[in-house]
């Protein structure tokens, strides 16, 4: 360790005093980070820990829920939300959480988790509430987040060609009303950095909202503005958040939520118009939808022709080409969703059409044969789900007209109360197509994919938990950056061991073997096997009421033919909360060390409320990071967060307009939260 690694450990120290996240809190990182592994490191994670939040400040009653809510609980398994309702049709309403226990599938881990998000007590319904009682009684939340860069990015500087052109500060806007599960409204403004905060084109640079109806009669939802669709198992028709392949191997059969409000910051995955549930008899219900919005998109004119060959979704609008790009191509969306659902089964049919302004077209590369081209794409899909006994049977079969297929079929059992397994089969065309899908793959897209999955939970005691899967998959046509059809496989092991509440120790093993091309300048003509492998320790434990910690060991091996690299992550966690505190906190220490970005270390870390995400760990250096959060009123909080990179042997950081002068890198953010 050199100077730096002192400072940092005498600022820990310095902290002590501060307070951390209720236990709560850390069930809730804890349920994010073993679901959100396998998505990217820019992925925004908001619209996950915002969900959380608000069931545990809006718990849901389990003696009046349906379906559809408790999949937002995205720890519970399809199979698991099944045998619930079987149970409440045998033995009729809960008169106590703990009931649970005599459910197949309900382990204590899944209880205590549930007991954070749920009660047994329902509010009055809307059509009982007058105007003022709905003002009274309904919640409001406003939030406003101000954060930026300390050091000054070479994007910043006065430089004569390409540069950003607004100012490095982040700002974000949030408010939110509801009233139970029956009303909702909501609006978000956002700046990125580098962006204007406002601009000729468009006004404020990102502003989302929506009014959504909950149980108006026949009405079940309705919702005017901004919204997402997720469907069956994500093929045909799915917008915004969605898991895969991760510990818990539950994970990979998809729980479709259907219409939702949208309030997340992400400026790509939604849908704006108005789109509504309607019920049309027992069990039947009708979703419709209509969408009309202006997309990111990089177009090109020529002979008086403009074609382009994709849609932008980083929603950053800070370059002179970035803001050129901004909405420049107009996307309408129409179509229904028909579902038949009782407790023990679901079927759906899905049909749309996505319409644009311009045609695509595929760029040169041979591996974009296959590559949608033209302006108009109809998608329709076929999703069903049935519990028989102790077994859940799902799949989805998706087409795109005029071109390809995609199916996916799965079961899940729960073969005894310790044993729960999964087998998956997909079957992704190359030429398959859509615009809305996020389904269970190793691919970023849904197509040219084929692939089973096998996965096992095994709970002999309360103290010890096993999980273990392996995927096997192929790619029948070329990929970028694989000129040739291809396979590989992924496998998983995990243990788990908690002997007392307050202590948990975790042992995982990831391997995943992918070809590729050889890098650039190499004459070696035949694709390699690039060789991933993770290797995880991991221990949390709370020393008293006050006084908690976790640390974790993590080390990747990369390797690439002649490319052999080991790269590992070492932090400690310290989390405290002295009784009667206002004022509470958390802290990080770590030290990493990989040869280069392909042995990089991704680890989860604690932010601003809605603020949480992934930090991305690579070079050589100490990394720290400082969250507070103080009561300063009964209805308003404020949130701290400071957290910097120290690089060891660097004189640059980052590339391009990103790029960075010197070795150290950190950031601020101050967030108020008011609620009325």
């Amino acid at each position: 360790m050199y100077t730096t690694t002192r400072i940092l450990c005498t600022f820990v120290l310095s902290l002590s005093f501060f307070n951390v996240k209720a236990q709560e809190d850390s069930l809730i990182k804890d349920i994010i980070e073993s679901f959100a592994e396998n998505l990217s490191d820019d992925y925004d994670l908001s619209e996950l820990t915002e969900r959380l939040n608000y069931y545990r400040k809006r718990p849901i009653d389990l003696n009046q829920t349906k379906p559809e809510e408790l999949k937002d609980l995205i720890f519970l398994s399809p199979l698991q939300i099944s045998n619930f309702f079987n149970h409440m049709k045998i033995n009729g309403k809960l008169l106590d959480i703990l009931e649970l226990q005599g459910i197949e599938g309900f382990d204590l881990q899944t209880i205590t988790h549930l007991m954070l998000f749920t009660i047994v007590k329902a509010p009055l319904p809307i059509s009982e509430m007058s105007y003022k009682e709905l003002v009274k009684k309904g919640q409001n939340d406003l939030i406003f987040r101000y954060g930026r860069l300390i050091q000054t990015q070479k994007g910043f500087k006065d430089l004569p060609g390409s540069r950003y052109l607004g100012t490095p500060d982040k700002l974000l806007l949030r408010y939110r009303y509801t009233y139970s599960n029956t009303l909702s409204a909501s609006l978000v403004a956002e700046k990125d950095a580098g962006e204007h905060l406002t601009n000729n084109k468009t006004g404020v640079d990102h502003l989302s909202g929506n009014v959504a109806f909950y149980k108006l009669g026949r009405v079940k939802k309705l919702v005017l503005g901004d919204y997402s669709l997720q469907f069956g198992q994500g093929l045909a028709l799915w917008s915004g958040f969605a898991f895969g392949k991760g510990p818990d191997v539950t994970s990979v059969a998809s729980k479709d939520l259907g219409l939702r409000p949208y309030s997340s910051s992400n400026e790509a995955s939604f849908f704006r118009g108005i789109a509504g549930t309607v019920n049309l008899a027992q069990n039947i219900d009708i979703n419709t939808f209509i969408s009309l919005r202006k997309r990111d998109a990089s177009l090109k004119t020529s002979a008086g022709r403009t074609t382009l060959q994709n849609i932008g979704i980083s929603g950053l609008h800070r370059t002179k080409t970035e803001l050129k790009n901004q909405r420049s191509l107009e996307q309408f969306i129409y179509g229904g969703v028909l579902q038949y659902t009782t407790n023990n089964l679901s079927l759906g049919l899905v049909a749309y059409q996505s319409a644009y302004q311009h045609e695509f077209v595929t760029g040169a590369s041979l591996y974009n044969k296959y590559a949608f081209t033209g302006k108009k794409l109809t998608n329709t899909g076929f999703h069903y789900s049935y519990t028989f006994k102790n077994i859940y049977f799902y799949g989805e079969t998706a087409h795109s007209l005029t071109t390809g297929w995609a199916v996916v079929n799965g079961a899940m059992a729960s073969l005894s109360k310790q044993v729960s397994a999964v087998l998956l089969h997909r079957n992704y065309d190359r030429d398959y197509h859509s615009f809305f899908s996020n389904g269970v793959g190793e691919g970023t897209e849904i197509n040219n994919e084929k692939g089973w999955y096998a996965g096992l939970n095994y709970a002999p005691s309360k103290q010890w938990t096993f999980s273990v899967y392996g995927d096997y998959f192929k790619f029948p046509w070329l990929k970028y950056r694989v000129d040739s059809a291809s396979s590989g496989y992924e496998t998983l092991g995990q243990v788990a061991y908690t002997p007392i509440k307050t202590f948990k120790a975790l042992v995982r093993y990831k391997r995943e073997i992918k070809p590729q091309n050889a890098n650039a300048g190499s004459n070696y003509p035949y694709l390699l096997d690039v060789s991933k492998e993770n290797y995880r320790i991991e221990c949390n434990w709370q020393l008293n009421k006050r006084l908690g910690f976790q640390q974790r060991a993590e080390l990747v091996h990369y390797k690439k033919g002649t490319i052999d690299e080991v790269g590992y992550l070492v932090y400690q966690d310290i989390n405290y909360r002295p009784l009667s505190s206002k004022l509470t906190g958390n802290i990080r220490l770590a030290y990493f060390n990989t040869p280069s970005y392909n042995s990089r270390v991704y680890a989860y870390e604690d932010d601003v409320l809605y603020g949480s995400g992934f930090g991305v760990y690579s070079g050589k250096g100490t990394r720290t990071f400082a969250n507070i959060r103080w009561r300063v009123l009964r209805k308003m909080d404020v949130w701290g967060r400071y957290a910097i990179f120290l690089y060891k042997d660097v004189d640059k950081i980052g590339s391009g307009l990103d790029e960075i002068e010197g070795n150290k890198k950190s950031d601020f953010k101050i967030q108020v939260r008011y609620q009325f």
